[in-house]
């Protein structure tokens, strides 16, 4: 596959996704199979209802990735059980016939999901690899290719060091084996230098790092993160506006879950629990305008729950005259039924970026995450009602735009 080969259709998609055997992944190619098939309507796809703007259909869109159990796709699925028997069958054999990708296993970064050795070569060797692989997936589809990251969280990095800093300290860093660089950075990487559009569902240090975030910039590739905004933070987002607009005092803020899949066991590790209730603590005073002393956010692995989520709020407000009040909010719901169309939308719009030549962290789409990333690094806004209003506008300015023929990834497709 070469730089001057032809741009393929812009008609089918091809999401190869890190992690393709969790449950979020599964939820996603199930979905997106079922729709195809036409046993399946797109309820809880938030784009979907948008069908003028110019995003790729969902019956065009095809996965691949990389996780680090062999297990096919319907083994996968049924293990996770957030599928119904009649939805799981009705597509088993084409979930039958996916397999993933080996993925990059290191256990310091994630010692609750690990291989049971670590990945061998060194930095370059395998991010040639994940390149590899991605462009034999374009192939395949004769389509354009994104990634998107859904495995388990990493620990905590503190960024502070110089190579992630700069493009230069970062590239050093890779040729040297350093291990500061985690398997998230290795794909985002490789991603942004072959001009893939890459977008980051986890609370892992990735495209956000400053060296990477510049590499997106300069190469005009479009990026996105972190951690995608699905249950608790998304309610959290939507109320603590509306509080503020009825000049409601929050006094404390207190949020608890139990989930018992895949993540949530990751999380168990003080390192990657770090990295999850910091995407998770950011919000508050962003949507208020004042921090709240007693804020207090807690996740709790309860294996008998599997993916069924719970989160529970308990919201302490004074209003006139100084009379408190209460709010309690108890969602239960399911992880990866709410988290699988996030990921297929972010998908979709960071192709679309792809295609009218937009690079660089895609700020509109700051509304599908907990952590928005921005193109300098400042504090991005988190109200729910603006950032929906801001993605909104940007894909009607991007209907209205010419289509491009060369986004950075798209001229590296196979026709």
């Amino acid at each position: 596959m070469t730089k001057n080969q032809t741009t393929p259709s812009p008609e089918r998609l091809g999401i190869a996704i890190v992690g393709l055997g969790g449950a979020v992944a599964t939820t996603a190619v199930a979905g997106t199979e079922l729709i195809r098939m036409g046993d399946q309507d797109t309820t809880g796809l938030p784009l979907a209802e948008f069908d003028h703007l110019d995003l790729v259909d969902y019956e065009q869109i095809y996965f691949r990735g990389w996780d680090l159990f062999e297990d096919d796709l319907y083994a996968a699925a049924a293990n996770h059980r957030v599928l119904r028997a009649d939805q799981l069958e009705s597509i088993k054999p084409a979930l039958t016939g996916m397999r993933p990708w080996k993925a990059i296993s290191n256990r310091n970064y994630c010692e609750g999901v690990v291989c049971e050795e670590d990945s061998k070569g060194t930095h370059r060797e395998l991010i040639q690899t994940i390149v590899d692989q991605i462009h034999e997936f374009a192939g395949e589809i004769g389509g354009r290719v994104v990634v998107i990251n859904l495995a388990s969280t990493e620990h905590a990095i503190d960024i502070s060091d110089d190579i992630y800093q700069s493009v230069t300290a970062f590239e050093r860093a890779l040729d040297e084996n350093n291990t500061g660089i985690s398997p998230a950075m290795l794909y985002a990487y490789a991603c942004i230098q072959e001009g893939i559009p890459y977008g980051n569902f986890t609370p892992s240090r990735a495209a956000d790092i400053p060296a990477l975030r510049k590499l997106a910039a300069e190469k005009n590739v479009p990026v996105a993160g972190k951690d995608g905004k699905t249950g608790q933070t998304y309610i959290k987002t939507v109320l603590a506006p509306a509080l503020r607009a009825r000049a409601l005092k929050v006094r404390g803020w207190f949020s608890t879950n139990i989930l018992g899949n895949r993540d949530g066991e990751a999380l168990r590790k003080p390192g990657s629990l770090q990295n999850k209730i910091g995407t998770k603590g950011d919000v508050l005073a962003n949507c208020l305008g004042y921090p709240v002393e007693d804020h207090v956010v807690k996740i709790n692995y309860y294996r008998p729950r599997g993916d069924d989520k719970e989160a529970w709020d308990n919201i302490d407000v004074d209003g006139f005259l100084g009379q408190p009040m209460q709010i309690k909010v108890n969602f239960l719901c399911k992880d990866s039924i709410l988290a699988a169309p996030l990921a297929i939308e972010i998908a979709r719009c960071l192709d679309l970026a792809g295609r009218t030549g937009r690079g660089g962290v895609v700020e509109e789409l700051g509304v599908f995450f907990k952590a928005p990333m921005t193109s300098d690094g400042r504090e991005p806004n988190h109200n729910f009602t603006e950032q929906h209003i801001a993605l909104m506008q940007w894909l009607e300015d991007d209907r209205q735009a010419a289509p491009a023929t060369a986004g950075p990834q798209a001229s590296q497709s196979v026709a």
